[in-house]
């Protein structure tokens, strides 16, 4: 009887590395794929190492041998839209198949939260996913997921699913209502991929590599060395925090929050829960906090590391103990627990302090208190579930520096996990709202212009055309000239767009909403992703391009702005919105302008002027379109 059950097992042991070393295709070639139309098709997966794979689409097949690794790929050749058709990858120990695949335009839509907004919070939004059924539409996916290192696969498998009311609800309006409306256009099968997270930077969504060219180098240094020595990491970035906080603040080393009490007012925390239930005045409050909590220890505590428990902390904290920094995070769902190294800690009082910022929703420490320890190496752990102060940061100063390690906002984390395990998938064009996170941060010219790079080497298309959505209008009305920061932001994409012929800016600055960062009109922006794309793409006549300015020059007492397109001033003679400003803050002031076709004139008041912005500020009000109704971007142009 035990030589039968060895006999059995044995045979069960060998069917089952059997099923394993079947061939796997990868999962962007699963049932109800989409595969690019007039272009080589790649076909990638997994296998049992050295063994030969054959693939085979429609007509179609080709051969590979799986790497060591057990990594294999072939290129079929280029295929008109159509199908449906099978695609299988088989060797001697077995076949993937993948069903229904059809051959059309693939469009990645990237981003973050007003890329990410589903379907079913637009206008109309349940109406919109009820009337969704298309068997020629197919949707992709990608659940968010975060990694420190390229991957291959996804750790949270997406799958294609056919647009239907249940498929659609939850898929991004804005690249949805693109892609329906190219679907009525082109009549070809159309795939979708949404990949997307709200409150994301730039760095998050490219290699680490790309951060590092464009301008990101101390950055991508402090990922390295939190590679090798995670505590040296942690300190030398809660270093340069604190740098940004004295620069912010004017205190001097030594007398900072974390060091000191100093001249705040601090008083017993409400509770441990965010500080939404706290009060009418916290509801909804957008801003920071300090919060403090004392712990004494005996001399066997003091001497061992331990681990800090604090909940989850909305959005972002950065955390010290005995004025040396510990962790930080910039991530709203997940708890922090950091890592206090021995010679941390000290008999007698520890001083535990933490700043917390909310950037949307509900702020602060989730709780529930339960979940706040201070636990040591033996075992043993102090509770810190009461005896909490806090101290308001005033609204004043900005938001700080994040992390750029585990968390949504780390350097090349959502590339990692979300955007390389895509692999070589070919695309018609990638649709990308985000922006907002970079927000008062410098240089997202040169970071927009190294992520197309990376991303057109990911998808082995050097000429893959990009439509960056520029930033809605967002926060106060404006009655003289004032900095923004928002306005800087979507100078810097069209910028950079100017200087990329495969790419366009779709302006939705008149899209906005003053009171709600997601604006719900999630229709128009996607009519205007179709525009470009059917411009930039397909040479449809149907296309249209946003205007864009081409250059300003004086002459006596008038500086004309030239356009690519001709103009129309709505509601009025003038153009709203025009400033004349010298070098300089402070210099700017409201200008007559007057549009006389692909020109608009402005009035010079005998100041000196070297430059000239339009719409600059967070909430402008704009009548300044072109004759297909698209409205002319926020911009400042020197004059040459």
């Amino acid at each position: 009887m035990a030589v039968m059950r060895t006999v059995v097992f044995a045979l069960l042991a060998t069917a089952s590395a059997t099923a394993q070393a079947a061939p796997q295709l990868s999962a962007t070639l699963s049932d109800h794929a989409v595969l690019q139309r007039g272009q080589a098709i790649p076909v990638w997966g997994t296998a049992a190492p050295r063994e030969k794979i054959t693939v085979s689409l429609g007509a179609a097949t080709a051969t590979a041998t799986a790497d060591k690794a057990g990594q294999w790929r072939v290129d079929l050749p280029a295929m008109p839209a159509g199908g449906p058709h099978v695609l299988s990858a088989s060797s001697s120990s077995g076949q993937a198949l993948a069903n229904d695949v059809l051959i059309g335009d693939v469009w990645l839509c990237s981003g973050q939260s007003n890329m990410q907004y589903p379907v079913k919070r637009a206008l109309n939004g349940e109406g919109e996913a009820q009337g969704g059924a298309d068997p020629q539409l197919r949707l992709f996916q990608v659940s968010q997921q975060l990694a420190e290192v390229p991957q291959r696969t996804f750790e949270k498998v997406p799958s294609w699913q056919t647009a239907s009311p249940e498929s659609v609800g939850n898929f991004s309006a804005a690249c949805y209502f693109m892609v329906r409306e190219l679907r009525a256009s082109q009549k070809v099968p159309i795939g979708a991929i949404d990949d997307t997270w709200g409150g994301t930077p730039i760095r998050a969504w490219m290699n680490e590599a790309s951060v590092r060219s464009s301008g990101g180098a101390q950055y991508a240094d402090l990922v390295a060395l939190n590679r090798s020595n995670p505590n040296a990491a942690i300190k030398k970035f809660g270093e340069e925090w604190g740098a940004w906080w004295r620069a912010q603040t004017g205190d001097v080393a030594g007398s900072e929050p974390w060091n000191s009490r100093g001249s705040l007012t601090w008083a017993p925390m409400p509770s441990l829960a965010y500080w939404d239930e706290w009060g009418p005045e916290w509801v909804k409050y957008i801003g920071a906090i300090w919060a403090e909590r004392v712990v004494t220890l005996t001399a066997d505590e003091a001497k061992q590391p331990a681990m800090l428990s604090l909940s989850v902390v909305d959005d972002a904290d950065q955390t010290f103990v005995n004025g040396i920094a510990v962790g930080g995070l910039n991530d709203p769902a997940n708890a922090r627990s950091y890592a206090v190294p021995a010679g941390v800690l000290k008999p007698g009082e520890n001083r535990i302090v933490v700043y917390a910022r909310n950037y949307w929703g509900p702020g602060g420490f989730k709780g529930p208190a339960d979940q706040f320890a201070l636990t040591f190496k033996d075992g043993s752990s102090k509770p810190l579930g009461d005896g909490w102060q806090y101290a308001r940061v005033p609204d004043s100063i900005g938001g700080p520096p994040a992390a750029p390690w585990g968390s949504p906002s780390g350097v090349s984390t959502i590339y990692n996990a979300m955007v390389a395990p895509l692999g070589p998938t070919r695309l018609t064009g990638v649709a990308w709202y985000q922006g907002e996170a970079d927000v008062g941060q410098p240089g997202y010219d040169k970071r927009l212009a190294a992520w197309t790079a990376n991303w057109r080497n990911q998808f082995r298309d050097p000429k893959l055309p990009f439509f960056i959505v520029g930033l809605a209008g967002w926060g106060p009305v404006s009655a003289k000239p004032t900095e923004s920061g928002w306005a800087a932001l979507i100078n810097e994409q069209r910028t950079a767009v100017q200087r990329d012929p495969r790419t366009a800016l779709i302006s939705a600055i008149d899209l906005g909403d003053r009171a709600d960062i997601h604006p719900a009109n999630k229709q128009e922006v996607g009519r205007r992703l179709a525009l470009a794309a059917k411009s930039l793409v397909y040479g449809d006549a149907g296309g249209k391009l946003s205007p864009m300015p081409t250059g300003a020059a004086q002459n006596a007492n008038t500086i004309t702005v030239s356009f690519s397109k001709p103009l129309q001033s709505l509601s009025g003679a003038q153009a709203l919105g025009f400033e004349l400003c010298d070098a300089g803050p402070g210099t700017c002031r409201y200008a007559d302008a007057r549009v006389q076709g692909s020109n608009v004139v402005i009035k010079g008041d005998g100041r000196s002027v070297t430059r000239v912005r339009h719409a600059w500020s967070d909430f402008p009000i704009v009548n300044l379109y072109d004759t297909d109704m698209l409205p002319v971007p926020v911009f400042e142009v020197p004059i040459g």
